[in-house]
């Protein structure tokens, strides 16, 4: 089978009992979307949301036999930050968008830091959340939709030569994160962005 020894690293999370049945519906429920609204490759986004931990620790290591004590660098290690990671069906990558725990541009990365003028260049958002964590917020949402998402459709409308681009639908997948299942966020995306339309990737499924 090709096994080895390894050290868990979380619990194993429960699909739940018709997993089977919640994928076919949402899979059956974006290939409406797309057909009803024609939908192209390109105008379809999944957009993800990933904690990047500074200085990964393992709870593994080499170490003398029989010591009792095993000290290991970085497995107490909490400092990260989000990164939010998006790309369409065509395989397009949009700028990511990357949050840092902090109130001001101070918490994010210099802007002597090697390689920050090409990030800046390729559109990448280093922003800091004004907030007590460094998740997504409904703040840092509307910076994401308006800064890197409906820029990119609006480009793409264009590049494709769509003949109504004002009327044209999107489609953009997103996680069930709880502030992207909110009232005021899925509102604010209706009133402010009525042709992007949002689905989720099915809750426990992943």
């Amino acid at each position: 089978l090709d096994w080895s020894f390894r050290t868990t690293t979380r619990a194993a999370q429960k699909l739940p009992e018709n997993v089977e049945e919640i994928l076919t519906e949402a899979a059956l429920r974006e290939a409406h979307l797309i057909r009803k609204y024609d939908i192209p490759a390109a105008l379809r986004v999944n957009t993800d949301q990933t904690q990047t931990v500074y200085q990964q620790g393992t709870n593994t290591t080499w170490n003398k036999k029989g010591d009792r004590q095993v000290p290991a660098v970085g497995i107490d290690e909490k400092r990260a930050f989000t990164l939010v990671p998006s790309i369409s069906a065509s395989g397009e990558l949009l700028p990511f968008q990357a949050i840092y725990h902090g109130a001001t541009p101070a918490s994010c990365p210099d802007r002597k830091s090697p390689f920050y003028t090409e990030a800046e260049q390729l559109g990448f958002r280093l922003e800091p959340s004004k907030s007590d964590t460094y998740w997504s917020t409904m703040a840092m949402m509307k910076s994401l939709v308006d800064d890197v998402i409906a820029p990119y459709f609006e480009c793409k409308k264009n590049e494709l030569g769509i003949e109504d681009p004002d009327n044209q639908y999107s489609i953009w997948k997103i996680d069930c994160w709880s502030v992207h299942k909110s009232k005021e966020f899925l509102s604010w995306m209706r009133t402010t962005h009525p042709k992007i339309l949002v689905i989720f990737v099915p809750g426990n499924c992943t």
